[in-house]
């Protein structure tokens, strides 16, 4: 069982994450080594123009599209001018493909800050509602256009897997 093939993992991937996926790549017989990585999170040695940037969720490409919109910026810029492929594997078990986040309703959808209500803390309804599919599926569309990035989706169990075909990688029938 097995293939050669070598992962380099980024240094700055979670932690917690970062070993739930080296799991499954020793399950899968793939050798990897943690190192800092100029973009994106999983890397074969066999190609370093191609890299696998993991999100957790959607909430989480969300974050980078709006609230860190300026570093996740720079980064496809820097993957883009140095000529590297990214695939943006998004970790959310109910959508197949870029246009299943059309439909995707944010669990998030009524946005709730904290304020100070005599001297209590108050939830209110904040004046700003979070991104919602429609919306994310355009700045996802845009981004793919403009940067060349590649959207593809997985559910947390298939993650090292998914990981391993992304990079070129082929996985025995037997896995």
């Amino acid at each position: 069982m097995g293939l050669i093939m070598t992962v380099q993992i980024d240094s700055r991937e979670h932690q917690k994450e970062r070993e739930r996926i080296e799991k499954q790549f020793d399950k899968l017989g793939i050798d990897h080594f943690v190192s800092k990585l100029w973009v994106g999170d999983y890397m074969s040695l066999d190609n370093a123009k191609l890299v696998v940037d993991r999100k957790l969720d959607l909430n989480e490409i969300c974050g980078n599209v709006c609230q860190q919109h300026e570093r996740f910026r720079n980064e496809l810029l820097r993957a883009k001018e140095q000529g590297i492929q990214i695939i943006i594997l998004i970790e959310e078990p109910d959508i197949e493909n870029l246009v299943d986040v059309y439909f995707w309703e944010n669990p998030r959808k009524k946005a709730y800050k904290w304020k100070m209500v005599n001297g209590h803390p108050w939830k209110v309804e904040s004046n700003r509602p979070p991104l919602q599919g429609k919306q994310l599926y355009k700045c996802l569309e845009t981004i793919k256009k403009r940067y060349g990035v590649r959207f593809e989706f997985c559910d947390k169990k298939s993650t090292g897997k998914k990981i391993v075909e992304l990079l070129g990688g082929e996985i025995d029938v037997g896995c």
